[in-house]
């Protein structure tokens, strides 16, 4: 194989279920019902809300490895060498995240919250927003990527790297340019929700994955295949569950406050849309094939709003705007990397496999 070959393909993915085919309509019904059941049970929510080690919710978390588990079975460790014959997509995905992405998400909120939106919002309250946006802004995906590639059929290995070291970047970049961009040199960052959140989204369901494809693979051909064809189902009820929960959680908030939600969503739909152009376009001119291009572009459009939301609570308190911002980019991020997902899927024929 030559430098400039791409990697070997994944094996072929099975047709898109009533699940998959629908899943817009799933997530619609998902944030109602946890919109409604937020309000009619809060206490229930309440109860889920207290189940946290380090800032991370426990029911979240084994929902978010219900959703990664399956794909990770697919992850092919002996094809991880080859990633090196590949760098373009890890490449772009790596310059999106840590020389872009951050700086475009500051620059849009003292825009919005600072200028067009000065009328609307207490200069207080803007900083608060501007400070969550900020820290959406500079987390980039974890978990919840693994869902976006396997719903564009992507490379499960690579996407495992891509997000290996966008892990391992973050430890050390997180704060820094967090404390850069909110103007303050002593921001205490939750290292052990950080890590844990790791362990917890990546590595936990990665070792299950491998012990699982190892015993699969002891049963001859076609049963890795057989099984991800079975366990599917369970990432998009994860999925779905998973969406239950946050808008459960936040139910009351999001319907006492319409308008704020509202005028938060604006740069944030702004900034998804336009990152996810700038990767997807990047990938596409590079000549990146398309089963690293879409998860390469869903990296680097995604945010890990598990670890923006824990940041944000532990520095300005549960009840702040900046908390609430964090919330926001939870509400807008699922339904816009569902059509980011569907938009991805129709341009499959732009990228040379």
């Amino acid at each position: 194989m030559t430098r400039n070959e791409p990697m070997p393909e994944s094996p072929k993915a099975a047709a898109m279920g009533l699940f998959e085919r629908w899943l817009s309509l799933w997530v619609a019904l998902a944030i109602l019902a946890g919109l409604g059941l937020g309000n009619l049970a809060p206490g229930l929510f309440t109860g889920l809300a207290a189940l946290e080690v380090a800032a991370i919710n426990l029911p979240v978390a084994v929902l978010i490895w219900a959703m990664v588990y399956p794909m990770m079975v697919g992850v092919d460790f002996s094809a991880v060498r080859d990633i090196r014959k590949e760098p373009r997509g890890l490449i772009i995905t790596l310059a999106v995240n840590w020389l872009i992405k951050p700086f475009t998400m500051a620059a849009l909120g003292v825009l919005f919250f600072e200028h067009v939106f000065a009328g609307l919002i207490a200069p207080e309250n803007a900083q608060q927003y501007l400070a969550g946006v900020i820290l959406l802004g500079a987390a980039p995906c974890t978990a919840m990527v693994f869902v976006w590639s396997n719903l564009t059929r992507g490379d499960a290995t690579y996407t495992l790297v891509q997000v290996s070291v966008n892990d391992l970047i973050m430890v050390f970049a997180f704060a820094p340019i967090v404390a850069l961009l909110l103007g303050v040199t002593d921001i205490v960052v939750p290292w052990n929700t950080l890590l844990l959140s790791v362990v917890l989204y990546v590595v936990i369901p990665l070792l299950a994955g491998l012990v699982t494809r190892h015993w699969l693979m002891r049963q001859g051909e076609g049963a890795i295949d057989a099984f991800k064809e079975r366990v599917r189902p369970a990432s998009v009820v994860g999925l779905l569950a998973t969406v239950v929960l946050l808008f459960g959680f936040q139910g009351q908030v999001i319907l006492d406050q319409p308008l704020v939600i509202a005028l938060i969503a604006v740069p944030l739909l702004i900034q998804t849309y336009g990152i996810f152009a700038l990767a997807y376009g990047a990938a596409r001119i590079w000549r990146v094939p398309f089963r690293i291009a879409a998860p390469c572009a869903m990296i680097g459009t995604s945010n890990f709003f598990e670890l923006a939301v824990a940041v944000a609570i532990s520095l300005f308190g549960l009840g702040s705007g900046a908390a609430l911002a964090t919330v926001v980019g939870v509400l807008v991020e699922v339904p816009v990397m569902l059509s980011l997902v569907a938009f991805a899927n129709r341009t499959r024929h732009w990228f040379e496999e």
